[in-house]
């Protein structure tokens, strides 16, 4: 039978003490990556996801309220739970199916007693309406090049002013996002590659008034050449990705 995660962490802990103080007090990223209560699906994926070097870049840290926007199967969202600790929240915005209904579009995350800290809402503005000044972070990951599709129809500089809006002054927004080429048509990309221009997602983010926090390269790949189409086997879990953090100025 699995422990819960926050009791996983601090037997962890003690085992560290008791060995010499080594992991007296360990990262809680660590330990949300190793966190026995991750299903298989998840950590088969660690190799190319690098889930410790993507949450240190991206600053995540105990007590943290954060947004995950879109959040998938997740993936993130469990890494998220444990590394912002009990005193942390993760609130997960699902895209709505079937109306109001999300039960389709859930990842079930919410409803696992091993990650009592995360919630469920519809993604929709309301959510970022009413988390005005909340958050501390906002997280979407391989799903900003989604709010461009053609069949959404999405004001996305308008849901990016939302976002702004649910932040903390000096909170941050993280962006995690398949590399399309320089230039690229933006929606045509989206919808036949799910990729997306890395100027353009800064200057987009940019314009609503965050500021260009930093970028990492650690899920760059210089052999993918953006031209397959994301699910590709070819170059699925592979593709060349940009990591980008941008910060509301206090």
């Amino acid at each position: 039978m699995k422990v819960s995660h926050f009791a996983a962490a601090a037997a962890i802990a003690l085992m560290g003490f008791a060995a010499g103080g080594a992991l007296a007090t360990p990262s809680t990223i660590a330990l949300a990556v190793h966190n026995p209560n991750r299903p298989d699906k998840d950590t088969v994926r660690d190799d190319a996801r690098k889930p410790v070097e993507v949450l240190n870049f991206a600053g995540v840290k105990p007590g943290q309220q954060v947004l995950e926007l879109i959040p998938g199967g997740g993936y993130f969202t469990r890494l998220l739970s444990v590394a912002v600790g009990p005193t942390g929240h993760v609130t997960e915005a699902v895209p709505l199916v079937g109306g109001a209904d999300m039960a389709k579009a859930s990842n079930g995350v919410a409803a696992d007693p091993h990650f009592p800290n995360v919630s469920e809402e519809p993604m929709s503005p309301d959510v970022l309406l009413k988390g005005a000044g909340q958050y501390d972070l906002v997280w979407t990951s391989q799903n900003y090049h989604d709010l461009h599709l053609s069949a959404l129809k999405l004001d996305v500089v308008g849901l990016d002013r939302l976002i702004y809006a649910s932040l903390k002054p000096g909170g941050e927004f993280f962006i995690e996002d398949h590399a399309a080429k320089p230039g690229s048509d933006v929606t045509p990309t989206a919808d036949a590659l799910h990729r997306i221009d890395e100027d353009f997602v800064k200057k987009e983010v940019e314009s609503v008034g965050f500021v260009l926090a930093r970028e990492s390269d650690v899920l760059r790949n210089p052999a993918d050449d953006h031209t397959l189409l994301v699910f590709n086997p070819a170059i699925r879990g592979h593709t060349d990705q940009f990591l980008l953090v941008f910060k509301k100025p206090k």
